[in-house]
């Protein structure tokens, strides 16, 4: 789910919660939690923005959260290929 999180932001930019919660289908109690976890660990960041008499509170993610989320694509790139390689001699048998 932190991946899906952290996907969403990148790829959507810095969004509201509820905007956060639609597309990486959460519910808003557990989304709190998790990020108050990735924004413990410097991967996402809130911002807060005036507009008049309103405050906007947004999400976004940071460098070292594109970072991550660019180790796991690598990591997750190299275990298809392993997982692949190993379905290959089961299929000359």
């Amino acid at each position: 789910m932190y991946i899906d999180i952290l996907k969403v932001l990148a790829h959507h930019g810095p969004l509201k919660l509820t905007h956060i919660m639609y597309k990486a289908n959460v519910n808003c109690s557990v989304l709190k939690q998790y990020l108050d976890f990735l924004i413990q660990r410097n991967l996402v960041e809130e911002q807060t923005f005036r507009k008049k008499k309103n405050k906007r509170v947004v999400y976004a993610v940071t460098e070292r959260g594109r970072t991550v989320l660019e180790y796991f694509r690598k990591l997750n790139s190299a275990l298809q290929i392993t997982e692949e390689a190993n379905k290959i001699p089961a299929l000359l048998y």
